[in-house]
């Protein structure tokens, strides 16, 4: 492994382990549902990095479902976030937009 693998795993942990703490933390401030959904798709992307960094380090083996040549597990947990973050966008449009003048 060379450095520039070394950095670019780092920092996808540290930069996604702040993300997720201060997501966490704002969760407990917010019962808000588009909010919530936010800080959950924070959440997700941070499982889906560490569970990467595992498959490629080994420690993680792929499961027997796939698509094709591609694991569920994998595609499941790389779409999560933006499924949580779609989710959220939607409930703030209708808040915004849904209202009739």
């Amino acid at each position: 492994m060379d450095t520039g693998q070394v950095v670019y795993i780092t920092s996808r942990l540290a930069f996604g382990a702040l993300a997720a703490f201060f997501a966490i933390m704002l969760w407990s401030k917010t019962r808000d549902a588009a909010w919530m959904l936010m800080v959950i798709g924070i959440i997700a992307g941070y499982g889906e990095t560490v569970y990467s960094i595992l498959k490629l380090f080994g420690v993680i083996e792929e499961d027997g479902f796939t698509a094709g040549s591609l694991p569920l597990t994998a595609i499941t947990l790389s779409n999560l976030p933006t499924i949580f973050f779609l989710s959220a966008f939607i409930i703030m449009v209708v808040r915004k937009y849904g209202k009739n003048p």
